[in-house]
């Protein structure tokens, strides 16, 4: 949890980019994202440097060169502005080493390879990097926190639909599928990795002893983690995000995950977790034969459905969060993909979420949609739950409130033996698949929750007339009252 003395230090760094001339968020955390890799390497070189000293052998794997350490953060960070800038923005300077640096210091310094230098002056330039050397990131979780308060401070979307999906939604979804150590956790629009992150946490937290072990840990270092990702500036973001919380060789490629230059993705993961795209429609020749296949259609909502039945492993898993319209549209491309799932998969579970859960990034209703791939059906009965609050206010604001389902829901889903019992009046219940079957494979829980209506009884109209006339005789009576106190007050005046 980050404190109020470091998150008082963050706004002042953000502050200091807006008044600087950089406003744009998404531009803001790109920055920032640099300034923080580049104190990374420093202090891997550092460590690198005493274990050097202490075993009294050379440097391994050393970062910088010995004629490159005046590109260390604990160099220019002394230099004045224009010398620091100059170091920046020279040819062979701070910058290109960042750019050129990914075959010397593995994944992460790969995704810098497009990086682009946008602090525009020399002052503004010292002035962060003096605000972000105060900050200590030694820890682990310090560091994670601080880069999850950056991401928070994205408060309008961003381009191609682009908009950061709540903390505590992405760990509600990850509590409820529970990854273990051996899974393949995939996200194919992975934007920040912010479902990446918190299942990594996840594991850490609940199977840290297994973690302990070289195998389990070389697995979740280099292949639990996938994801993809079309914007080159959102993975280099999601990479950091991923690296500060201590996961440095996650697998993130950069690419068209709806195209074919992503054939690769084909039954890959155990686990998908994903909020794809909303809203999109994308030219037919763009997207991968094989998606249109499951779903012919150009909406993206639909076209990453399919794409995540072809990259689960058979026995996988998925929690998608998918706007309403997937769970109650009537063309023809929405009843498929909703009939795919139930009667060639297993649809297992629908949590419907209030309109609010995305503002202020949109105000779209959604639902999040269980399923495990079997190429052979096996839905039975399918779990719905009726979410009507997450903790915060629905309103643009955001507020914290009292009222929050989420623990609810996280028990309900791991004791569904219990929810047999359950009416439909509850705020969850079980459906069989015949009943969504003769519904058209609508999985809208409107069409399946039982309202109860309060019986009210009301006095007869003549009653409520008379009623009306007691009381107007009654005014009446108490201003003839009034008006003889004040005549007779006047008259003795």
């Amino acid at each position: 949890m980050i404190t109020g003395e470091l998150r008082s230090k963050i706004d002042k760094v953000w502050e200091a980019f807006w008044t600087g001339g950089l406003s744009n968020p998404i531009t803001v955390i790109e920055q920032m994202t640099y300034l923080l890799f580049i104190r990374r390497l420093d202090d891997l070189h550092t460590q690198r440097e005493q274990k050097a000293a202490f075993l009294k052998k050379p440097i391994e794997n050393a970062v910088y060169l010995p004629l490159e350490n005046e590109l260390r953060w604990s160099y220019f960070k002394n230099t004045d502005p224009e010398v620091m800038y100059r170091l920046f923005t020279r040819n062979g300077g701070v910058f290109d080493f960042l750019k050129n640096l990914g075959a010397r210091e593995g994944t992460f310094a790969a995704y810098m390879k497009g990086a682009t230098f946008m602090i525009p002056t020399p002052r503004l330039l010292a002035q962060v990097v003096d605000m972000l050397s105060e900050i200590n990131m030694d820890d682990r979780d310090t560091k994670g926190d601080v880069y999850e308060y950056l991401l928070s401070k994205i408060a309008s979307a961003g381009q191609n639909g682009q908009f950061r999906t709540p903390r505590h939604i992405i760990k509600m979804i990850v509590d409820m599928v529970r990854p273990s150590p051996e899974d393949i956790i995939c996200d194919p629009s992975a934007g920040s990795c912010g479902f990446l992150v918190a299942a990594g946490e996840y594991l850490r937290e609940h199977h840290a002893a297994e973690l302990l072990k070289p195998s389990v840990q070389k697995h979740f270092q280099e292949q639990a983690l996938m994801g993809t990702e079309f914007d080159p500036t959102m993975l280099r973001i999601g990479a950091m995000n991923l690296m500060l919380h201590g996961m440095d060789n996650p697998h993130l490629v950069q690419v068209d995950a709806l195209s074919e230059d992503n054939a690769g993705f084909t039954e890959k993961a155990t686990v998908v977790l994903a909020n794809p795209p909303f809203k999109g429609s994308l030219d037919r020749e763009a997207v991968d034969p094989k998606l249109l296949n499951i779903v012919d259609s150009k909406k993206t909502e639909l076209l990453f459905l399919g794409l995540i039945l072809k990259g689960l492993q058979l026995g996988g898993q998925a929690a998608v969060i998918v706007p309403d319209g997937v769970v109650f549209g009537n063309s023809k491309a929405h009843q498929t993909i909703r009939k795919t799932l139930i009667d060639k998969h297993m649809l297992t579970g629908v949590v419907s979420m209030p309109s609010g859960v995305f503002k202020p990034y949109a105000g779209v209703s959604t639902a999040i949609l269980f399923f495990t791939k079997t190429g052979v059906g096996g839905t039975d009965k399918v779990w719905f739950y009726d979410m009507q609050a997450d903790g915060y206010s629905l309103d643009d604001k955001r507020q914290p409130v009292s009222q929050n389902d989420i623990a609810d829901v996280v028990a309900r889903w791991h004791n569904l033996g219990a929810e047999a019992d359950r009416t439909r009046t509850d705020k969850s219940f079980l459906v069989p698949v015949a009943e969504i079957r003769g519904n058209n494979y609508d999985l809208s829980i409107n069409r399946y929750k039982q309202t109860v209506h309060e019986q009210k009884l009301f006095e007869s109209p003549e009653t409520i007339i008379a009623q009306i006339e007691a009381l107007d005789e009654e005014r009446r009576e108490l201003l003839e009252d009034l008006k003889s106190v004040v005549l007779s007050d006047f008259v003795s005046a």
